[in-house]
């Protein structure tokens, strides 16, 4: 069975320590700590040797999700120090100002796709750009920023059908047409299934899902719904 759990800053918003005690017994075996503000990042470096992960089989972090080129290389700093410990990064495109520095993290660094809103990587053929500037980069797949940006789900086809092998973690939630996550619906979870088969069962999927400590399992329970587990003969 595929690990399963949450974002932190889904769970509290600039308050890492907050969400991990939401999980504590939540039956979650995968975190991803966030720190989408750049604020954020010193001090979830500063407290790493000090959380309690141990019930979390997959641990990752979100990198900051915009800062300036001024900011760029304090950030990488920062994020190198987070990899020493075996954690990936999650990082946006349009975050990215100086290839090379991200390019030395080779396959600690997992690009995600991005929500209509942004001007690079939502489509297959966006992504394929960056994947030629990065060419080591895994991918972390947002079904939802993909469903929002193509309902059809035809473009989160065509992204996993190539970029499967680059495949690494999954985000999962539901995201509105403001571009906020939002908790599953039935029709996200019918058509999250259509292209669930592509997902390999030992990838981990993150939730950043906005719910509350007594939702956690409903949510989690709705995420397998959505992103069954192929059959042996369909891998």
């Amino acid at each position: 069975m595929r690990p399963i759990g949450f974002s932190t800053g889904s769970l509290a918003l600039g308050d890492f320590r907050k969400a991990l005690q939401m999980l504590e017994g939540s039956g979650a075996e995968a975190v991803e700590l966030s720190a989408l503000r750049t604020r954020e990042l010193p001090a979830l470096v500063a407290a790493a040797d000090s959380l309690d992960l141990q019930q979390f089989r997959h641990v990752s972090v979100h990198a900051p999700s915009k800062f300036s080129p001024a900011e760029e290389g304090q950030v990488t700093d920062l994020l190198w120090k987070l990899v020493d410990r075996g954690w990936p990064i999650v990082a946006h495109p349009d975050t990215i100002h100086a290839l090379p520095a991200w390019r030395d993290f080779g396959s600690w660094l997992w690009v995600e796709n991005m929500d209509k809103r942004k001007p690079i990587g939502r489509s297959a053929k966006e992504l394929g750009r960056i994947f030629e500037q990065l060419p080591e980069a895994g991918l972390c797949f947002d079904i939802a920023h993909a469903r929002q940006f193509d309902p059809s789900m035809v473009e989160a086809y065509r992204i996993l059908r190539l970029y499967q092998p680059r495949l690494r973690q999954v985000h999962v939630s539901e995201v509105s047409s403001t571009s906020r996550h939002i908790r599953l619906s039935y029709g996200a979870i019918h058509d999250f299934a259509e292209v669930a088969s592509y997902l390999l069962p030992h990838i981990p999927v993150i939730l950043e899902s906005p719910v509350s400590e007594d939702e956690l399992g409903l949510e989690m329970e709705r995420a397998r719904e959505a992103l069954p587990e192929p059959s042996a003969t369909s891998v």
